[in-house]
């Protein structure tokens, strides 16, 4: 982590899990003046029927709150909830929604990111006096005296390494924010945890989208249609082969993203998988798995991380999905500094619409943007 001041005051996002815990245990025991902050994002108690018996592997939720105040008290730690609902609702929700109902697969954690906790985060964090924002994430930043530019990099920990969704970050983000476990593997940041006597040492990691409480992402939807009181009209359509041949019904392209095997409403006798969706005509286009493969994307709302916008082309690794080994590409200009053609060496599976292309140096995360 960058050398700060000892008389640095750092605002915590505290989440409740572990890895916020600790950096707000390992900020304390260095000395910094803080004050612990919860982000307020959804009220879990909205759209009850969609609640699972055992509401458990989610963020930000009640339990999540009451963690991160004890965890707070414990260390002596000005602790607040900061309410960001309406903000979150507008910036994440509602285009999750939208996105998924013009047939795209979109990524929430990193509208969060950019839009909430990089953001509006931010900015509260500077109306108490805060100099900085720390994070639990799994990732590094440090200054380029060469370039004058912030670089953000990957974290230590490969497994838990969390650029794909901060692909976002702007360098005046990038400037007061800190991520002291950057350069820690989670096994011993569990360790630490319990040597400074973190409650939530233990504590399983959140994997599920926090407003979506059953992952049913269609479900939801329809739910949230009739919360607002809003008639969902399901727009029927057709799955088809490459051929136009129709298969089945369907009950709208929500139901279904690029690379899906179940759940196509029909019985095959040979493996069948979504190759496409298009939304202005509701049809869903299945085939083969040999049929996923693409060699190249268009990435528009590109934001350059750590460097300027590319002039020539330049060689990159570039991750498709989270949970993708970052494949070598070639990233050319487009004349349009927010918008990236990338030509793979070689084909890749199921490239989604909606999601995010983010481009590597290495370490180094050049930059990212949303696949068209």
């Amino acid at each position: 982590m960058r050398e700060l001041r000892q008389d640095a005051f750092i605002a915590v996002a505290m989440s409740g899990g572990v890895d916020s815990s600790t950096v707000a245990a390992m900020l304390k025991r260095d000395g910094f003046r803080l004050a612990g902050m919860t982000m307020q994002l959804w009220n879990q108690r909205r759209l009850p029927a969609l609640a699972p018996e055992s509401p458990t592997g989610r963020c930000c939720s009640l339990d999540d709150v009451y963690d991160a105040r004890t965890v707070a008290g414990l260390f002596r730690i000005p602790y607040y909830v900061v309410n960001f609902e309406q903000a979150f609702e507008e910036s994440v929700v509602k285009p999750f929604i939208d996105e998924y109902l013009a047939g795209r697969t979109p990524i929430p954690c990193t509208l969060c990111n950019n839009h909430v906790k990089f953001d509006r985060f931010l900015e509260m964090a500077e109306g108490v006096g805060a100099d900085y924002i720390a994070t639990g994430h799994y990732a590094q930043v440090d200054f380029n005296n060469a370039s004058g530019r912030w670089e953000l990099r990957r974290g230590a920990d490969e497994s838990k390494d969390q650029t794909y969704f901060l692909w976002g970050l702007q360098q005046q983000q990038l400037a007061r924010t800190l991520f002291p476990l950057g350069e820690m593997r989670k096994p011993d940041v569990r360790r630490l945890a319990e040597e400074l006597g973190v409650p939530t040492a233990s504590k399983h990691d959140s994997q599920e989208i926090c407003f979506v409480p059953n992952g049913d992402y269609a479900e939801f939807i329809e739910a949230y249609f009739a919360e607002q009181g809003k008639e969902f009209v399901a727009p029927h359509g057709e799955v088809v082969d490459e051929s136009g041949r129709a298969l089945a019904a369907h009950a709208g392209v929500h139901h279904f993203t690029v690379g899906q095997r179940k759940g196509l409403g029909f019985a095959a006798g040979e493996p069948l998988y979504v190759i496409e969706t298009n939304a202005a005509t509701q049809r869903v286009v299945v085939g083969r798995e040999a049929q996923l493969q693409r060699g190249s994307l268009r990435a528009a709302r590109v934001n350059w991380v750590s460097i300027a916008p590319i002039a020539d082309e330049r060689p990159a690794q570039v991750k498709i999905r989270n949970r993708h080994a970052a494949a070598a590409a070639t990233l050319k200009p487009t004349g349009d500094p927010s918008i990236v053609e990338v030509v793979f060496e070689e084909p890749q599976r199921a490239i989604t619409p909606g999601q995010a292309a983010v481009f590597y140096d290495g370490e180094l995360v050049l930059g990212g943007g949303w696949i068209e």
